[in-house]
């Protein structure tokens, strides 16, 4: 093979991940499988998620004897874009390994984008900062041709990084790569490249069904000021809808999934396009039911009704809190009031919801607090996820609490949920919140669904509230000593451009 493409999200390496077993193939290595192909490179895939180790990473470059080597991050994940140490440690050990048998090392994704120095002193030989694809292609081809680690032409490619010592942090930095508007450009994921049954067998037996991930955007337009996007900053690029269901058909065809998740950061942006989505799934008979990510606001009627013709069945919205005051803060741009509307109307639609919560945020209180857990008991969604504010590079949220930062800048799996700034709270309590919140809402749409069965769980409800009662008791205990002082101290945010670019 020319090129040997790789990641380093091993699954057995964060334990939160193993209990929920859901993988999820690396989509964004996938993606740039095919764009090399495209290029006419042979290309091959260490795909690190259920494999045993690095070891077997070791095993495969040695039976290949691959001189370049490029460890693409899915950078549609939401765990790359966490930057957990786990995964960092990993590659750098692929690529010292990869290094010291004589390969051309190249690495990208969030964590290289916001700290390509920690790769570049671990045997990468460059680093690609943002959208990859471009500019990978643009490096191969300069080193096919000159075959040379060092020419002037690299200083030409955008979003290209290297090690240099006169330069900041030791890096010198090319001009950024302005990310592709048009997606459609890229050829879909080489998914041929993908050993699907190990993927399968561990969905059937941990859930009794199939899912894989799909994307038909890159980017969010939106302002969240927690929310880091070291890949596509503010842009926000759309497939078309023919290009999505055609790749909804392929599937179909061929590794035959039972379920998909569309990893966009937003799906559907514009009702328009779910719409005509929706048309070009039926006319292809590509249906496959899927979940996707959204927000309150963009769930329009005529949205979530065709949202659940296209054959949606589950939308997670980030509802982060049920305290207005913290949604302005976070520069969030919903009101409380619209998640129960919502929650409703795409019950009413035969669609399940997720809530995304977050904890944390500095200036929250325990009536904050206590005002999420009501609006989760009140609505009752299928699902949640729980996190705490988790200061990312780039974001302005970190810009206001990165003098609070101390020497844990990373969080060392998706299950950590450390404070990385002095909040409200230490770190021990947001643990426990997460434990309670989650045990009340499993409780309560256990008795939803079984009003008949009731005795054991409202046995279970009464030690819920049990617990509640003490938390209120002993959450001053837990108060942190110096909270974070947060001031507003940067521009208001402007609305975003919903025009997007698929046509």
């Amino acid at each position: 093979m020319d090129v040997l493409l790789a990641h380093s999200f091993f699954l057995k390496n964060d334990a939160k991940q193993v209990e929920k077993m859901r993988p999820y193939p690396p989509l964004g290595t996938l993606y740039a499988a095919s764009y090399l192909r495209s290029l006419g490179y042979t290309v091959g895939l260490f795909d690190a998620l259920l494999s045993d180790g690095v070891h077997e990473f070791e095993a495969l470059l040695r039976a290949s004897d691959c001189r370049m080597v490029v460890l693409f991050e899915d950078e549609f994940h939401f765990l790359n874009k966490m930057c957990l140490n786990h995964s960092r440690q990993a590659a750098q050990a692929m690529a010292s390994f990869a290094a010291g048998r004589g390969a051309t090392v190249i690495a990208c994704g969030s964590d290289v984008t916001d700290h390509p120095e920690a790769y570049l002193l671990h045997g990468v030989h460059y680093a690609i900062l943002g959208e990859a694809e471009h500019s990978l292609g643009e490096l191969l081809g300069t080193l096919r041709s000159t075959g040379s680690l060092c020419n002037a032409k690299l200083d030409e490619i955008p979003g290209l990084a290297r090690a240099d010592s006169s330069q900041p942090r030791g890096v010198r930095r090319n001009e950024a790569r302005i990310p592709e508007r048009h997606p459609d450009v890229f050829p879909m994921p080489a998914w041929d490249l993908l050993e699907a049954e190990p993927y399968r067998a561990a969905w059937m037996q941990a859930h009794g069904f199939f899912s894989v991930n799909m994307v038909s955007t890159r980017g969010c337009p939106f302002h969240c000021n927690w929310c880091a996007k070291p890949i596509w900053g503010q842009r926000y690029a759309m497939r078309s809808p023919a290009n999505v269901a055609e790749e909804m058909a392929l599937l179909k065809q061929t590794i035959r999934p039972d379920h998909i998740w569309f990893v966009d950061d937003i799906f559907g942006l514009q009702p328009k396009w779910s719409v005509q989505f929706a048309e070009e799934v039926r006319a292809r008979d590509a249906s496959i039911p899927f979940m996707i990510q959204s927000r309150v606001d963009l769930m329009t009627p005529d949205a979530v009704e065709a949202l659940a013709h296209a054959g949606c069945r589950e939308v997670w919205i980030g509802a982060e809190s049920g305290s207005q005051k913290i949604l302005d803060a976070m520069d969030k741009g919903i009101c409380v009031e619209q998640i129960p509307v919502v929650r409703q109307r795409l019950k009413d639609a035969g669609i399940a919801t997720g809530f995304f919560l977050q904890f944390g945020y500095p200036g929250e209180t325990f009536e904050d607090i206590l005002a999420t857990a009501e609006m989760v008991r009140t609505t009752l969604p299928e699902s949640i996820g729980i996190s705490v504010s988790n200061p990312l590079p780039g974001t302005r949220f970190y810009d206001m609490v990165k003098n609070e930062l101390g020497t844990k800048d990373h969080w060392d799996n998706s299950d950590d949920l450390a404070m990385m700034f002095q909040g409200s709270y230490r770190t021990e309590f947001y643990r426990r919140l997460y434990k309670v919140v989650h045990r009340e809402l499993d409780v309560r749409l256990k008795l939803q669904s079984a009003p008949k069965n009731t005795t054991e769980a409202l046995a279970e409800l009464d030690s819920v509230n049990a617990e509640w009662k003490e938390i209120q008791k002993v959450e001053a205990n837990y108060q942190a000593e110096h909270p974070t002082s947060v001031h507003k101290h940067y521009l208001p945010v402007l609305p975003p451009n919903l025009s997007g670019s698929w046509n």
